[in-house]
């Protein structure tokens, strides 16, 4: 493993910090732009779910090279809240906010690998990959 880069998110500013080191990370690995873009999507939408739910948390990026398989994970950590219904907030369409932001499901679809965890009163922790094509 390499070494793992991380934005703290508190203001609205810096989920674009957050989007900006994304890119430049998945850049440097070798994606294409479509996935660059996919990337940087997720991590948009991650972020802004720290920037309102809760009372902040980080976005951190390391670089994953295993014998079989390169990439990028991202791990979105907050000590807001917590997710009660994560069935729920895993559905389409489904938005606290109101926005039309893609939510954790539009996350999972843009990205290869999901897995997510949430302790009431404690946090969540959300982790994704996007895996190099070879």
């Amino acid at each position: 493993m390499s070494h793992q880069s991380c934005v703290n998110i508190q203001k609205e500013w810096d989920i674009v910090a957050a989007r900006q080191l994304g890119r430049n990370i998945a850049k440097e690995l070798g994606f294409g732009n479509v996935d660059q873009a996919r990337i940087t999507t997720a991590i948009s939408e991650l972020a802004r779910n720290i920037y309102l739910y809760t009372r902040g948390g980080n976005i951190c990026y390391e670089i994953v090279n295993q014998p079989c398989k390169k990439g990028l994970m991202v791990v979105a950590s907050d000590n807001g809240p917590g997710i009660k219904e994560i069935k729920r907030v895993m559905e389409d369409g489904y938005s606290t906010s109101g926005g039309l932001g893609a939510g954790l499901p539009g996350v999972k679809r843009l990205m290869d690998d999901f897995s997510i965890e949430s302790d009431i009163g404690v946090g969540t922790k959300i982790i994704v990959y996007k895996w190099l094509r070879r």
